[in-house]
C-alpha cells in the first residue's frame, strides 16, 4: 500500500572544483524510498542554486523546489529548517518529509518536529506505508534490538540512514519541474554563521555514504597502509574502531560504532577487528560483512558473511594483488 499524498525529500548536493553541483548518493536513496512510498508526486527541496535536474528526474522527482538561501550555508540546520518550512507553504499537505540521517539531517528533523508539532525519527533503515501510516524500522540498544514503529503525530519526519536502501532509477523518467522559493529566516537562524569547514575524508567518498567501507582495528597495530590500499581499490572509505582512534592511529572522524559514525554500506571489510558490541552496533546494517582476524573466537565471526582466520600480513597482501 502506498500514500496518496506527495512525499517531500530534502536532497543534498556536493560542489565539484568547477562549481558544478552533483546529487549525492544518499539523496538518490532518499528519492528511491520516496518513490516507493507514494502513488502521488515526489517533491524535492534543493539547497543549491543549480541542482542536478536530470539526476533528480532520473530518480523519480516530479518537482524541485530551489530554496534561495540568500548566501547562507546549507550546513547550518536552522537554515534548512526555514527552507523546508517555506517550501511547505507551496506543497500543502504531504505524507512525510525525508532527510539524510547525517549530522545536519538529525538537526533538521528535530527542528522541523518542533516547528510543525510533529513526530520525528532518525537513523532509520527501513520505511513502508501501511494502512495510511508510515512504518519505520531501526536498531536500538547498541544494536541488540530492532524496532518497528509508527509516527502518529503530525507530518512524519524521517532521517534515513545512508546506504540503508539501494538507489534505483525510474524506467521512464520525465523532466522535473523547477520552482524557485524565497525563504524567510527566523532571528535565531540569522544569529548563526558558518565560519569555516574542511573535508576530513580526503578525496574518497564520505564514510557514512560510501558503498564500501574498509575498517581497521587493533589488529593493524597502527599500520593502516593495507586498509587504505584496499579502500582505494574498492573506491570506498576508510573506517576505524574506537581503539584505533584512541591510540591516535587515525582521525576520530573515522571511528565507527556507538560513540562514532553509524554506517550501512553494501560491503564492510574488517581488518584486525574483533567485533566488540560498541563497534558492531555501528556497522551491523551492512549488506555483506567480511572479516579478517587472527583470533578464531572473535565475535566478528559470529556475524560476518565471510571470515578468514589469519594474520593480516599473510592474508591481505595476496588479496590486494588478486584484486589489482
Amino acid at each position: 500500500m502506498s500514500f496518496s499524498l506527495p512525499v517531500l525529500v530534502v536532497v543534498d548536493h556536493v560542489s565539484d572544483e568547477d562549481g558544478t553541483y552533483r546529487l549525492t548518493v544518499a539523496s538518490k536513496e532518499l528519492l528511491t524510498t520516496a518513490r516507493r512510498l507514494t502513488d502521488a508526486t515526489v517533491l524535492a527541496i534543493a539547497l543549491c542554486p543549480e541542482p542536478e535536474m536530470d539526476q533528480l528526474a532520473k530518480y523519480g522527482t516530479d518537482t524541485v523546489y530551489v530554496a534561495d538561501l540568500q548566501g547562507r550555508s546549507p550546513r547550518i540546520g536552522a537554515v534548512v529548517v526555514d527552507a523546508v518550512n517555506a517550501c511547505l507553504q507551496k506543497t500543502g499537505k504531504v505524507a512525510a518529509i525525508l532527510v539524510v540521517s547525517n549530522y545536519r539531517g538529525r538537526e533538521v528533523a528535530a527542528g522541523l518536529a518542533s516547528i510543525l508539532d510533529s513526530g520525528a525519527a532518525v537513523d532509520v533503515t527501513r520505511l513502508s506505508a501501511r494502512g495510511g501510516k508510515l512504518v519505520a524500522g531501526k536498531t536500538i540498544l547498541s544494536g541488540s534490538w530492532e524496532t518497528i514503529f509508527q509516527i502518529h503525530r503530525g507530518t512524519p519526519i524521517v532521517g534515513l540512514r545512508p546506504s540503508a536502501v539501494l538507489a534505483e532509477v525510474v524506467n521512464n523518467p520525465i523532466s522535473a519541474n523547477r520552482e524557485d522559493v524565497q525563504v524567510t529566516f527566523r532571528p535565531e537562524t540569522t544569529a548563526v554563521q558558518l565560519v569555516s569547514s574542511a573535508a576530513l575524508n580526503g578525496d574518497g567518498p564520505a564514510l557514512t555514504e560510501a558503498e564500501v567501507v574498509v575498517c581497521g582495528g587493533r589488529g593493524t597495530n597502527g599500520d593502516f597502509s593495507q586498509v587504505n590500499k584496499l579502500a582505494e581499490i574498492f573506491g570506498g572509505a576508510v573506517g576505524a574502531t574506537r581503539v584505533a582512534a584512541d591510540e591516535g592511529w587515525v582521525e576520530r572522524s573515522l571511528q565507527i560504532g556507538q560513540t562514532g559514525e553509524t554506517i550501512a554500506p553494501k560491503l564492510y571489510v574488517g581488518l584486525g577487528v574483533s567485533g566488540a558490541i560498541h563497534h558492531t552496533c555501528g556497522m551491523q546494517s551492512a549488506q555483506t560483512i567480511v572479516a579478517v582476524c587472527d583470533d578464531p573466537d572473535a565475535p566478528i565471526f559470529e556475524m560476518c558473511d565471510f571470515g578468514v582466520v589469519g594474520k593480516l600480513e599473510d592474508v591481505v597482501p595476496p588479496a590486494i594483488e588478486a584484486l589489482q
